[in-house]
């Protein structure tokens, strides 16, 4: 069996013609082309006490949760290196609403309902934000360091 042909290496005189366009790294735009850009904000592991649960030996003291958020912007054309915090959103703010955006004392039958309630503090925050997933671990109940818990994914209406 003859060995496998070498890998095609591609000279700058050999590149294939592309239509007018701007490049960015590896991606194409097209001149008055708008893709629809997102910009993905991101806020993991996050431990969190909260009063959570439905059963007796959950609903009086704070249960642990690790949550987990991703938002996703509208993403302006081009970030340049002066560009100012305004133009993104300050992480920070995902972090607050997983912590001290949630009310004191409010117990929350379901972690769905955690999950809802920082989704909609951070659409309330931002009317750039486009996307928000929320993934909530109870740490509780792992027996064996597996993950329990959810993923709740809303959208801007």
């Amino acid at each position: 069996m003859p060995p496998p042909a070498p890998a095609r290496v591609l000279l700058p005189d050999a590149w294939p013609s592309f239509p007018p366009g701007i490049w960015y790294g590896a991606r194409h735009r097209m001149k008055g082309q708008r893709l629809d850009d997102r910009l993905s904000l991101e806020v993991h592991d996050l431990e969190v006490p909260v009063l959570t649960g439905i059963y007796s030996e959950e609903t009086h003291l704070p249960q642990p949760l690790r949550i987990s958020i991703t938002v996703d912007l509208d993403c302006p054309e081009h970030f340049a290196a002066d560009s100012p915090l305004n133009a993104s959103k300050n992480y920070l703010d995902l972090k607050r609403a997983a912590t001290t955006a949630l009310p004191p004392g409010v117990h929350f039958t379901l972690i769905e309902g955690v999950a809802d309630h920082i989704a909609e503090t951070l659409f309330l925050q931002d009317r750039r934000v486009a996307r928000v997933k929320v993934k909530i671990v109870k740490l509780a109940i792992s027996e064996s360091g597996e993950s329990i818990g959810i993923t709740m994914v809303r959208h801007r209406k």
